[in-house]
């Protein structure tokens, strides 16, 4: 066919002229080819983790379903870029881990009108490809050059038909110009003031839509410390993850180095690792990851139950946790009751149903047994017996004769936790959500003392840790391949209590 109509040309315009037709031709299909590759090139969107170095704890934040997600990131760590490359995933409608809809609208919050324009404004523009933009409303600059001016809002040509809308805001514009719309999304581009993001809640209740932050924590311990890291409200839609530079595949090692040295430590923490800082000393514990000591529960052997560690407190929260230790010395806390305004009937009988939940062992005498603070002996005004009585007539004997030294128990802790010498020795099932919290967010305070808030399941847990005998040798004393080999059979253990 092909020759035949290349016969018929060359008669009808002569070979002279077929040579020219076939040039342009060929040039045309040239230029077309050189545009589409072009546009490729300029796909940045589409080549977003997409080559041999991925940033694993991006994709994490883009496949995470829950409304409510936080990146608290080190600067240079990749949390813009994910916030970004989500908002711009969801306007297009083309998000490849949820269900994309059409006409989406959201905002893109940051703390001035100069640092939109300087980082989230310029990072929306480098994934959103300028053919994809129906058209732009700029407050300030050149709507023909947007990366120079203040963008208004950006109407985002929808691949589902529609057209969405990405608006831009600052929080130095007041909490009322955040009143009024309903909104499938917000991004947070660094930490918003309190009665912003608020309003901002209420801006996605309508749509069901999410709200998503990105920022390096600088301000200390803010509301989202409070409603996001710890989680204060048990809200099961709040996600966080930590970014630090050593996340990041794209960052040069000797980079890194060079803003290591520049820094010092209380920098390092919220700069490099993107985590809170208090105002006045740091955390007691430190050495304490939540993706190292908090594993999810599984069916504990009977043969590895050992005691029950309470801190009373009637108007204050009773704390109780359960302990359990592998044939390694490892310590698993594997239940939790923590209730305030209740009193001992109440929480006896709490204590005997997750007991009975457990099939946790009794003394010969059908009692259950456990530790209690030693202030449980002292007998109060409102009654003449004490806490100690009260628990022993109800069938729980409880011990009161407990080490409370706070700086020994903290050291004790400590060992317990420590993670330098290889493996920890103490792991936190996920539900012990009360006793996780204040591991998170236990500061130093005035006087070299921990602050005294939020501590009754530190306190009961440090009872238990200082009872028990002191650690075996520690992994410094063994060679690599025994420390690996007791790592081994230490998961081979854990499997087995799995099934």
């Amino acid at each position: 066919m092909g020759i035949l109509f290349h016969y018929r040309v060359a008669k009808r315009i002569g070979f002279a002229r077929l040579k020219v037709f076939m040039r342009e031709i060929v040039e045309k299909l040239m230029k077309i080819e050189a545009e589409l590759l072009r546009r490729r090139e300029r796909d940045f969107l589409a080549a977003y983790n997409t080559g041999e170095k991925k940033h694993e704890k991006q994709l994490a934040f883009h496949k995470c379903k829950k409304r409510n997600r936080w990146v608290f990131g080190g600067n240079r760590s990749g949390k813009t870029e994910c916030g970004a490359v989500e908002a711009v995933y969801m306007a297009r409608g083309v998000h490849p881990y949820r269900e994309n809809r059409k006409d989406v609208c959201g905002w893109v919050v940051s703390l001035s009108a100069q640092v939109q324009r300087d980082v989230a404004q310029k990072k929306i523009l480098h994934y959103l490809r300028r053919d994809w933009i129906e058209d732009i409303v700029m407050l300030s600059g050149r709507k023909d050059a947007p990366e120079h001016g203040i963008i208004d809002f950006i109407r985002v040509k929808n691949v589902l038909g529609g057209t969405s809308v990405i608006g831009f805001k600052s929080c130095d514009q007041g909490r009322e110009k955040f009143q009024g719309t309903s909104l499938d999304f917000v991004w947070f581009d660094e930490e918003p003031s309190e009665d912003i993001y608020m309003e901002c809640r209420m801006r996605v209740i309508d749509r069901r839509g999410d709200i998503f932050g990105t920022m390096t924590p600088l301000k200390g311990l803010t509301f989202v410390y409070n409603e996001v890291y710890l989680n204060r409200r048990a809200d099961p839609e709040i996600w966080y993850e930590f970014m630090e530079w050593s996340d990041n595949p794209y960052l040069d090692t000797e980079e890194i180095r060079a803003l290591e040295s520049s820094m010092d430590e209380r920098t390092l923490q919220s700069r490099k690792f993107g985590r809170f800082v208090s105002a006045g000393a740091g955390l007691v514990y430190p050495e304490f990851d939540e993706g190292v000591h908090v594993i999810e529960p599984f069916s504990v052997p009977k043969e590895w139950q050992d005691n029950i560690s309470i801190d009373p407190g009637l108007n204050n929260p009773l704390s109780a946790h359960w302990y359990a230790v592998d044939f390694d010395d490892n310590v698993y806390v594997i239940a939790e009751h923590y209730e305030a305004g209740r009193d001992v009937d109440y929480h006896a009988e709490e204590i005997k149903r997750i007991c009975e939940r457990l099939a946790w062992h009794r003394d010969g005498q059908g009692r259950i047994c456990a530790l209690i603070d030693s202030a449980a002996k002292q007998r109060t005004l409102g009654s003449v017996k004490s806490v100690v009585e009260l628990f022993y007539e109800r069938g729980i004997l409880v011990n009161p004769n407990v080490e409370k030294d706070l700086f020994s128990g903290i050291a004790r802790v400590k060992s317990y936790l420590n993670r330098t010498n290889g493996l920890p020795n103490l792991y936190i099932f996920k539900n012990c959500v009360h006793l996780i919290s204040e591991l998170k967010g236990y500061y130093w305070g005035s006087g070299d003392t921990p602050r005294k808030t939020d501590d009754h399941s530190l306190d009961e847990m440090r009872y238990y840790l200082m009872t028990r005998p002191k650690k075996k040798p520690t992994a410094e004393q063994k060679a690599p391949i025994q420390r690996e080999k007791e790592r081994l059979i230490r998961k081979l253990k854990r499997g087995r209590a799995e099934l």
